[in-house]
């Protein structure tokens, strides 16, 4: 799991979004409200959801209205969870079993506490492998 977390809420703009995906080295945000969990929102829904002209020669201003797109428009809503004592093969089902890309983890009260990616479960079987590796040698 990977701490800390960055949260955003419904009515943050694409913009805050993009200036937030471009200074940090993960691809997903949670989406909250009064710190529940509502939706996750990934670099490529975002670069999906803005004008590919931001930034370039070719930029207009109807290009930069997309970056007044909220939150909300392009969030995936209702996202598959796990909870803090779940383990890697939790996780690996449930990669296993839907096309996403992260897993927020929540507490009971549905507030989130941490996110696993591939990355994560790639690193503890790396891990895993190395500890089994040293054990053996």
């Amino acid at each position: 799991m990977s701490k800390p977390i960055v949260t955003v809420e419904f009515d943050d703009s694409l913009k805050m979004l993009k200036e937030i995906f471009e200074n940090v080295k993960f691809h997903h945000l949670l989406v909250v409200d009064e710190g529940k969990l509502y939706g996750v929102v990934s670099d490529r829904d975002l670069l999906k959801s803005i004008s590919p002209f931001i930034g370039t020669p070719s930029e207009k201003p109807q290009d930069r209205m997309t970056l007044n797109r909220k939150t909300h428009q392009i969030m995936t809503r209702k996202p598959i969870t796990l909870g803090p004592k779940a383990n890697v093969y939790d996780a690996i089902s449930i990669f296993n079993r839907h096309k996403i890309s992260c897993i927020p983890i929540v507490n009971d009260k549905f507030e989130p506490v941490g996110i696993v990616s591939w990355r994560d479960i790639l690193r503890v079987m790396e891990e895993n492998h190395n500890k089994k590796i040293n054990k053996t040698g």
